[in-house]
């Protein structure tokens, strides 16, 4: 599992990097140190609002009014505050996302049309798809990137930030969490991970290619028409679906037992706090807000600590896009065998004969010369 990892992350790092070190580099920079900045606005909001929370909860158990609506005040400025912060940080999420998008779909672009890739794959069984990899793949590739990067950090920011919070309230909350994220994590990684990675690498290639034999028949309906394939053409069609059929009962029976664990494993986040300190709030050393808050920050805490497991299917998904994207890159990177890498030179003549100088003509691998030409024979002159 740890070489997978391994050469996953350095299949990642080749795609992404290239895009933080050329001629857009600076505005890129720019635009994800500012969503840095938003995600910070947003941890020290969700601190105090939650800290808030505690207080009126509090302020109604006791009676007192002043403290409640003083509470409640409070947490409308924080409102007002950190609705902006949300809806602009989205924002910039998406337009660094489309920007990476672009640049890396015209990189793929100018590889893809030069020495005729996109001739020379149409005989390569290795690389199904290359329109979907370069339409859909890279916009998954993008956007999917900022978006596990951004929560990466998102949860990072929130581990400190709540991890203070819920040890002054309970230590016996922090060491249960602990062990908790623990556990989920391993069962996750250890149970679920290897299968629904591969069910989900197969789901993008079956999809594709089931679009991509609907694609083809629209563009050579002539020619079934002609021939009289319908037949033919239905039945590998058919085929295909059902191929993609067939992988998806697979991935959705594996995904079945997979969200069993997370929504039990979620759930018992609401009673475990509640329960673990309740003896402190009925023997009135803590308040009932004080209860309130330490649930909220236990919630916050073990979702920073568990993000693998919230965001695993995401994950197993990203990770098969990657693969694929990844594949197609290196191919474009090669020199196609069949491509001919001596110059070439045509000239048109007067009248009905053409001259020809430094041409050669392979069969389309290359495998045998049909026709060499040095040097043209000398033109006859015009009567």
């Amino acid at each position: 599992m740890k070489k997978v990892d391994r050469h996953l992350w350095q299949r990642f790092w080749a795609i992404a990097t290239p895009y933080w070190h050329h001629e857009e580099k600076w505005q890129a920079w720019g635009l994800l140190l500012l969503l840095l900045l938003l995600l910070l606005g947003q941890t020290q909001f969700a601190v105090l609002f939650n800290e808030q929370t505690g207080e009126f909860t509090s302020a109604l158990a006791a009676r007192e009014e002043a403290r409640f609506w003083d509470a409640i005040k409070y947490c409308l400025v924080l409102l007002a505050v950190a609705v902006p912060i949300y809806a602009f940080y989205y924002f910039v999420r998406d337009k660094l996302g489309i920007l990476w998008r672009r640049w890396l779909t015209d990189r793929f672009l100018d590889s893809y049309f030069s020495l005729r890739h996109y001739y020379e794959l149409n005989a390569n069984a290795g690389i199904d798809n290359p329109d979907q990899r370069i339409s859909e793949d890279i916009n998954t590739f993008t956007q999917r990137s900022l978006y596990f990067l951004l929560i990466l950090i998102g949860a990072i920011l929130q581990l400190v930030a709540f991890s203070s919070v819920l040890w002054s309230i309970s230590r016996d909350l922090v060491y249960f969490l602990v062990f908790y994220a623990i556990f989920g994590t391993f069962v996750t990684l250890v149970v679920f991970g290897k299968v629904l990675l591969g069910l989900n690498f197969m789901q993008l290639k079956r999809e594709a290619d089931f679009r991509f034999g609907m694609v083809r028949i629209r563009e050579n309906a002539e020619s079934i028409a002609f021939y009289r394939g319908e037949a033919q053409e239905s039945q590998q069609v058919r085929r295909r679906f059902s191929a993609a059929f067939d992988n998806y009962n697979r991935l959705i029976r594996s995904q079945l037992f997979l969200n069993l664990f997370q929504y039990a494993y979620g759930l018992l986040t609401v009673v475990l706090p509640s329960a673990i300190i309740a003896s402190r709030v009925l023997s009135g050393e803590l308040e009932v807000g004080r209860a309130v808050q330490a649930a909220g920050a236990f919630a916050a805490v073990l979702s920073a600590i568990s993000v693998i497991v919230e965001n695993f299917e995401a994950l197993s998904r990203f990770a098969a896009g990657i693969d694929r994207l990844s594949a197609f890159s290196r191919v474009l990177a090669a020199v196609p065998e069949g491509s001919v890498r001596s110059s070439r030179l045509i000239k048109t003549a007067e009248g009905n004969h053409l001259a020809l100088e430094h041409v050669t003509l392979l069969t389309p691998n290359g495998e045998r010369t049909l026709v060499k030409v040095s040097r043209s024979p000398s033109m006859p002159e015009k009567g």
